[in-house]
């Protein structure tokens, strides 16, 4: 009779190949385990080593632990994700140092906790999800068959067990509890809690307009120092429906806050390399235009109803699309305001050529990332596929003067090209 290792392994190439009765017929020898008084114990056991040990070969290929609960409640379940989150508990368990601080922070958000030994993890787990043993079973080789599947991608930290990574800094959280961007915060809650366009769009331009003079502040602190930073990135889910427009959003995001952005568009995320305090911001402006977005489009299908319109996938993307590229030249505009008042601050000082120089050196370095990073990306070009829903997108993002330093009134370009991806 095999082992237990023997059998999960048997049982991962069936489910990996073509023939559903030989999968079948291997998930049956996992119910029947080892024939040993302790057999189907030692099968769970197996098949939670051999995912701790996937989990942990990951992390040096790019992985984070949210990267993985991302990708799994996409490509399986929730449910899936949630034993994922306890098998990356028990990886943690023994997971050789240094252990950097932003790892352990990822897995206190997933609420990854050791509940069990590893011999009881499944069945905790299964018992938690109300699964009989067949159902665990299945979830449990499809879960392993995806995290021993997912390709390397961009390492953008020192992950565990490296050098470097005892002493890494949270790229998208450098100085995040700052009463500058608790301020933000409170502007972009009471845009997405309006019912009033015009005020959202009011609200979203003042937070801009402080995101922007608060990475000056943070590009001129830094260049008064010696820390010898390099940029960072993190990653924004773009899932379906309309990833394409929400990749879109995050690039306009990320341009009008000096960074650059890449859309992965089968593993459903946009990575987002940048600087701290501008990886900061994307982050709290992509959720909240997000939030923001949807509501102008539910409002938009509304109205189109109570007319001769119907509802269509085609109208929600144009609209969702136009709304990213008018918001996105719009929060461009807030930001040029803020940096040609603080150059003008700065003329009137001794330090009259300092800013400028500066943000072209980080933008710069952000570019050089990139291109280490992704050296094959490719750009997309947008296609407008429903006039009506552009038009109603645009009007949606257009429809109150953000006043926040008077930029020029932004042109309308369909078909401009849209992020590398």
């Amino acid at each position: 009779m095999p082992d237990a290792d023997e059998l999960v392994a048997n049982a991962l190439a069936a489910v990996r190949g073509t023939d559903v009765r030989l999968a079948e017929r291997q998930l049956d020898q996992l119910m029947v385990g080892t024939g040993a008084a302790d057999g189907t114990t030692a099968v769970d056991a197996a098949l939670v080593r051999r995912l701790v040990r996937g989990l942990g070969r990951l992390w040096p290929r790019g992985w984070q632990p949210v990267d993985v609960d991302r990708i799994t409640s996409r490509r399986i379940d929730p449910r899936a994700a949630r034993l994922v989150r306890d098998a990356m508990a028990v990886q943690r368990r023994g997971q050789s140092d240094p252990v950097p601080a932003w790892f352990d922070e990822q897995l206190r958000e997933l609420a990854s906790e050791v509940r069990a030994d590893v011999e009881n993890v499944l069945a905790a787990w299964s018992g938690r999800e109300s699964l009989d043993r067949a159902d665990a079973l299945r979830a449990a080789v499809d879960v392993l068959a995806l995290v021993e599947s997912l390709p390397p991608i961009a390492v953008l930290r020192p992950p565990p067990g490296t050098t470097g990574a005892a002493t890494a800094r949270p790229a998208g959280t450098a100085r995040s509890g700052s009463p500058m961007l608790d301020r933000v915060r409170a502007l972009l809650a009471k845009a997405e809690s309006t019912t009033f366009p015009a005020e959202a769009e009011a609200l979203t331009g003042k937070a801009q307009e402080l995101i922007a003079r608060h990475s000056i502040d943070e590009a001129l602190l830094a260049a008064g120092s010696e820390r010898g930073d390099v940029p960072g990135g993190v990653r924004l889910s773009t899932d379906t429906p309309y990833a394409g427009a929400k990749a879109l959003l995050v690039q306009e995001v990320a341009a009008a806050n000096r960074c650059e952005a890449v859309w992965s568009d089968d593993l459903g995320f946009a990575t987002v390399l940048g600087w701290p305090a501008d990886l900061v911001a994307v982050e709290l402006l992509y959720t909240s235009l997000l939030v923001q977005a949807t509501a102008a489009m539910l409002r938009g299908r509304a109205e189109r109803r109570a007319g001769s319109g119907r509802r269509t996938k085609v109208w929600d993307e144009s609209f969702l699309n136009a709304f990213a590229l008018r918001i996105g030249e719009r929060l461009r505009a807030a930001t040029e305001a803020a940096t040609d008042a603080a150059d003008q601050a700065a003329a009137e000082t001794a330090g009259a050529e300092r800013l400028l120089p500066v943000l072209a050196a980080r933008g710069e370095a952000v570019r050089e990332r990139l291109d280490t990073l992704f050296p094959g990306v490719t750009r997309h070009r947008l296609s407008v596929r429903d006039a009506e829903g552009w038009s109603s997108g645009t009007s949606a993002a257009d429809r109150a003067s953000l006043d926040v330093g008077g930029g020029r009134r932004p042109r309308q370009v369909p078909g401009r090209p849209d992020d590398r991806r």
